[in-house]
Parts: C-alpha cells; structure tokens; sequence
C-alpha cells in the first residue's frame, strides 16, 4: 500500500509539465516563451514593462547584454500555474556559441517544443538540438512560427521533418491561409475551425472566434478549400496523433502559429499540457529508475551568479527528480559526501524571485549562495544516488585573458572563477603561463564577449582577449604531458574546473601528426567532442 506521503508526491509530480523549447537563432523562442506566459495570464503584455525600475524587455532575457542584442544567450527558468497543472518552462539560448548551455537544460527537461521558422524549415541549430533530444528520447511537439509571414508550403514542412530528421508529424491543428496570409487554423481533433483577431500591437492574446464549416467556407473562400483538401490528404497518410509514439519519440504533434502575435499560442499551451509527459522514474548513473516517489533527490545543471545587481549572489538551479524538496532541510552534495543546507530556496521566474518552501519532481529550484555546488552534482535525503554527468562539449576557441589594472587583480580571479564554476568558459591554467594570464576555453567565440562583458559589469574589472592559434584539444595524462612538452606548436594546459590535463593542437592535420609519432601517448577525445557532433 502507497504511503499517503508517496501519493501526495505522486499526485504532485503527475501535475507537472516541465520543458524546453529549442531553435535556430532568430526562429522566436524568446517570443515564443513570453507567448506561452501570456496566454497563462502570469503576466499582463508580452514584452512590456517587468519587475522595478520600468525594466523592458521578455521575462526570460533578464541580462543587460541579452535585452540590448535581442538574443538569448542564457538559460532561465519560470514557473506558472496553467489550469490544474504547474508549468516549469525552461527558456535556452539559442545561439550555437551557447550550446553547451542548452545541452545541460536538455537534460532536466521531460519534453521539449521544436520551434521552426515557418519561411526557413529546419536549421542547423534546430537540428543540433534535436540530436541531443533524440539520444535522450525526450518527446517533441513541433511549432511552426511566423506564419502570418510569407513562407513554405504546410505539407512540404511536414515532409522535411519527416524526410531530415524521421520524426512522424502528427498535426493537430492545420492552417487556414498560406503563410503570409493566416486566417486561423483547423482543430483536426474536433473540426473547429478557429478565427484569429490579432490585438493592437501584439502585446496581449489574439480574440479567438469558433466557426462553422459553412461560415468558415463563407468568410475564407478558397483559402479554407484549399486546407479542407490538404486535411483530406493528412486523413489519408495517417497522420493522426497518437500518444504512445509521440512519447517514445518517433512522432511529433505539429502545430502552427505567429508567437510574436499571440496566435496559436494558446493550443501550443493546452497541447503540453494534455500531452507532455509528467515526471517519470529518472535513471541514475548505474541505469537504475529512480521512483517520483523516492526520497528527495535532484541535480544541479546550472549555476548563474548575478542575475539581479540588487542580490549580487549565486544561484543553483536544481532539478527535483524525485520526493518532496522541503525548505531548510538538509541534504547530501553527492559529489563531495558534505552536508548542505538548503535554508534560501527560491522558485524563479526569469530573474525574479520567491520563497520556495516545497517542491516536487519536475520542479526547479534556485538555491541561493550555493557556492560548494557545482554543475552535475547530485543532492539527495536518505538513500545515496548519483545521477548521470551532464554532457560538455569540447572548446574549439580559446583565448587568453588579462586586467591591465594590477589593483583589481584579486577581484580579476575572483571573477574568472566564478565563469568557470557557471560553465560560461573553461578556465585553463600552466605553470608558464601563470595566473595572470588564464586560458579561456570556448565552444564558440561570443562567449569570450559574455565573459569580458560581465567581468566589467560586475566585477569593475577591464580585461583584454587574445586569441590563440589552437582549434583542437585532447585529454591526456601525466606521462603525455611530460612527452608532448618537446613538441612545438602545441601545450598542454590544466582545465581548473576537474584538474584534466588537455593538449591543444592548432589543426586537425598537426593533431593526426603528433598522434602517429607518438602512439603510446593518450590522446582521448573530450565527451561531446566537435567531431562527435
């Protein structure tokens, strides 16, 4: 018989819908994510005014650097209630030079949403991403935007995705109008047709209006013809929704709209939560299920310092895998087998705050000042578990940085550590090089700008960049170390974050080189490795 404690925790996690969305640059998934808070009522205008000080800009883009450039190029987390069920929707960065970022909320999420630009298809970023879901077998629903924009044929977009990435799609709502000329959609589930009114501005939900088929036949013309027979060949091909393959990953709801103008937002909102999977049993690094009814247990897949100048703390966003998290409770750093307390404990939403006193499987949690967390430790209550290591990518850009101002050099470490510890760069370091000069590894060159940007914003620290003439890194050991330092060209450098030793080669030609000459040398591939991708 279930204690009542495990069917609370049970009942609890079932409400839970936790994702992410994932896209090319550009393809709206900032709007996307501020369209979705919208249609929750949890804020009044999408883009408007937030929090203090007449602050503008998304909820999800709270970085200075982010809401000058328009770009995501961090991840946040905002919790909301939606109907009977909490939503936890991770926002990541959408830019390739950030994909590591992304690849770590990849792996605390249940589903994610596959935004594409309605006029481009799938991208190279799209595609990336969706790998990562694919190894991880993470359901996706399909999102087709900007269609109130010009753009490709509905049933050609089905068929990329289908023939690039062999997903099945399974619309499950169909558009009235070609791109560029978006009357509403189908609901293929009920036969509605649905009317969109766009609001002034599109900054609040689109006016909805239910038709008939003969009104709808009326008001659109040959515009509903035309969806009518594309509805009839998508009865024909069995493109049905079916809930058993869409969670084994083999195929994906699709549905269209325009984010930045609120249209289909709302059946994207009602479609995660009726089909999104809920927190399930999380394998541990054995490959052992974990039960949401387990005693507590989550891991840290990010941590971030400074998100508001007013706090100018640290914050760890942990993932709740199983049990109830309680607020002040003590729990187990698996890393370290050191006890933490859990006493400032916050739900996010972007960079504002609130008290999370209890949290359930698929919630994430800020626990603030958690400076003895880092990325991929596992905290737990009563039985010991250790969840899988997060995936890294290896840096292909590396760079070294220095303060030509000696009298900040303590605030100087101090900072570069803590991009470290947030995995916005890896720091490497030599006994020739010393401290004064760290080497910045990156997977791409934007996050050195992310790294000299916060240094001076945050720390008063001005730094400059030097780029260096490697491209290509590989682990080794003592013995390596010792036989590659009479090779020129390359170093080898210690990465601070684990203590690895990484050689760095300036081009694969020279890496294949020094490999044959040296065959007795460990040279092993970095997980996630560029060539692996």
């Amino acid at each position: 018989m279930t204690a009542p404690g495990q069917a609370n925790i049970q009942a609890e996690a079932a409400r839970r819908r936790t994702f992410a969305v994932i896209s090319h640059p550009d393809a709206g998934k900032s709007t996307i994510t501020e369209a979705l808070a919208l249609h929750a009522r949890v804020i009044g205008q999408a883009g408007a005014v937030h929090g203090k000080g007449g602050r503008r800009g998304v909820v999800s883009d709270w970085m200075a650097m982010e809401q000058t450039r328009g770009i995501s190029i961090t991840s946040a987390a905002l919790q909301f209630a939606y109907r009977d069920v909490v939503v936890n929707l991770l926002d990541t960065p959408g830019h390739a030079d950030f994909s590591e970022d992304t690849y770590r909320v990849l792996t605390a999420v249940d589903c994610a949403v596959m935004l594409l630009d309605a006029a481009k298809g799938l991208e190279p970023q799209t595609l990336k991403l969706f790998e990562v879901c694919r190894h991880r077998r993470i359901p996706v629903v399909t999102f087709i935007n900007k269609w109130d924009r010009p753009g490709l044929e509905p049933l050609a977009l089905l068929d990329e995705i289908e023939t690039r990435i062999g997903l099945r799609p399974t619309p499950l709502t169909w558009p009235i109008g070609l791109a560029g000329q978006f009357h509403g959609v189908v609901d293929r589930r009920t036969g509605t047709a649905i009317h969109f009114e766009r609001a002034p501005g599109g900054a609040t939900a689109a006016t909805e209006q239910e038709l008939t088929t003969d009104e709808a036949a009326r008001r659109f013309g040959e515009d509903w013809q035309r969806a009518v027979e594309e509805l009839e060949l998508l009865d024909l091909s069995d493109a049905d929704h079916d809930q058993a393959t869409f969670t084994a990953a083999t195929t994906t709801p699709v549905l269209f709209g325009a984010a930045v103008a609120n249209l289909g937002v709302r059946q994207l909102l009602d479609t995660l939560v009726e089909l999104a999977p809920a927190p399930g049993p999380r394998p541990d690094v054995a490959g052992e299920p974990r039960p949401v009814a387990a005693p507590f247990a989550g891991f840290v897949f990010k941590i971030q310092a400074n998100m508001d100048p007013a706090h100018r703390d640290q914050v760890a966003f942990v993932r709740v895998c199983s049990g109830r998290f309680e607020r002040g409770a003590q729990v187990t750093n698996g890393a370290t087998g050191r006890p933490f307390a859990t006493k400032y404990a916050q739900q996010l939403f972007g960079r504002e705050r609130d008290t999370a006193d209890y949290a359930y499987p698929g919630d994430v949690v800020g626990l603030v000042n958690a400076t003895a967390l880092g990325i991929g430790d596992t905290l737990y209550s009563d039985r010991p578990v250790e969840f899988p290591p997060l995936p890294s990518f290896a840096p292909e850009h590396f760079a070294t940085i220095q303060t030509s101002d000696t009298s900040k050099f303590k605030r100087f470490r101090r900072g570069v550590a803590q991009l470290d510890a947030e995995g916005i760069v890896q720091v490497l370091r030599s006994e020739a090089r010393g401290d004064a000069a760290p080497v910045l590894a990156a997977v791409g060159p934007m996050q050195f700008e992310v790294a000299t940007h916060r240094l001076a914003a945050e720390f008063g620290v001005p730094t400059t960049v030097d780029h260096l003439p490697y491209q290509y890194v590989r682990r080794t050991d003592p013995a390596g170390q010792e036989a590659l330092s009479r090779v020129r060209g390359i170093e080898v450098l210690t990465r601070v974050r684990d203590g690895a030793l990484l050689a760095l080669f300036p081009n694969r030609w020279r890496l294949d080189m020094i490999a044959r000459e040296n065959p007795t040398v460990r040279l092993d591939p970095l997980l996630a490795d560029a060539d692996d991708r």
